[in-house]
């Protein structure tokens, strides 16, 4: 998997978006890492992650991981996972190899890792990722939370992971409730030869919308890198996760996404660009971890009613 530069995808969008000046002062973050050295120690003080890779079928999924910190470790290229995705998640048991994207965030400090490279061993208990890519992010649009567990897990293979799956990925009531008053998400992408990536997405309560069964959100402007726009532009297939950091609710949909142009004053990400999201698989469930929220990011937009694109 090389990483030289940015791949075609990236291109096109930085091109369709004006910005592949800025975007050039940035590829030097696209070297080959060292997790081992600063961003290890950021690594290591991390308490929650999400990962995005493959099931056994081959459906693209994003999923949460947490634990003590310390359960993310950095050794040289190597990053280790020491409480992979419990049974009952779809990523439970993932094929290796595949490549895999890991997102490390720490919502008290507004911090965020993107780790990307290939899953090169799993079990029970730990995940092991050749990194091919290493990089911080900048803390807009991440809420301040305060992230603690909730409550002891419970006993048993599917303990604090009770769920249902809807092969046919329609929405309920429920799923677009969480999704219309979610002020985070994280987004799952991948390209066929660069691998995948995850990303988290934030906003006020309702940037993210939900329209004749499919979902939509804004893109604000970030970094000019577009990693999960590029993907997109090439590879379609897409997962969200969405987390009530309330109640410790799950909503894993798994599905097809793309890029849509319209005029910047259509809405409130004043970029001209949304992506609409179809979903094809749904998993709910819950996990053990209450977020008290303690201030929005002052890079949130306001959420303005949009007219019809």
């Amino acid at each position: 998997m090389s990483t030289a530069g940015f791949h075609e995808g990236e291109r096109t969008i930085q091109r369709l978006a004006g910005v592949v000046d800025e975007a050039d002062r940035l590829q030097g973050m696209l070297q080959p890492p060292r997790p081992g050295g600063g961003l290890g120690a950021v690594l290591a003080a991390r308490s929650f992650a999400v990962l995005t890779g493959r099931d056994h079928d081959g459906t693209l999924w994003t999923s949460p991981v947490h634990g003590e910190p310390g359960f993310l470790v950095a050794d040289g290229t190597n990053v280790t996972v020491h409480t992979p995705p419990p049974a009952g998640d779809p990523l439970h048991d993932a094929p290796v190899p595949q490549h895999v994207g890991l997102l490390a965030i720490d919502f008290g400090i507004r911090r965020r890792i993107r780790v990307n490279g290939e899953l090169t061993d799993g079990s029970a208990d730990t995940l092991t990722i050749l990194a091919d890519q290493a990089f911080g992010n900048c803390p807009s649009y991440i809420q301040q939370r305060d992230l603690s567990v909730s409550r002891a897990p419970g006993h048993g293979a599917d303990a604090g992971y009770p769920r249902d799956t809807s092969d046919a990925g329609s929405l309920r009531q429920d799923h677009m409730e969480l999704i219309r008053n979610a002020d985070t998400f994280f987004l799952g992408t991948t390209h066929p030869t660069r691998g995948a990536d995850a990303s988290h997405k934030g906003g006020r309560p309702g940037f993210v919308r939900v329209e004749d069964g499919e979902i939509w959100w804004p893109d604000y402007a970030g970094n000019n890198m577009f990693n999960s726009l590029g993907n997109i532009a090439v590879d379609p297939a897409a997962a969200l996760l969405f987390i009530d950091f309330t109640t410790g609710r799950t909503l894993q949909l798994s599905g097809e996404a793309r890029v849509e142009w319209l005029d910047p004053s259509a809405d409130e990400g004043g970029t001209g660009r949304r992506v609409r999201f179809t979903p094809r698989w749904i998993r709910s469930g819950e996990i053990p971890l209450h977020g008290d929220l303690l201030s929005y990011s002052p890079y949130n937009p306001a959420v303005t009613t949009p007219r019809a694109a």
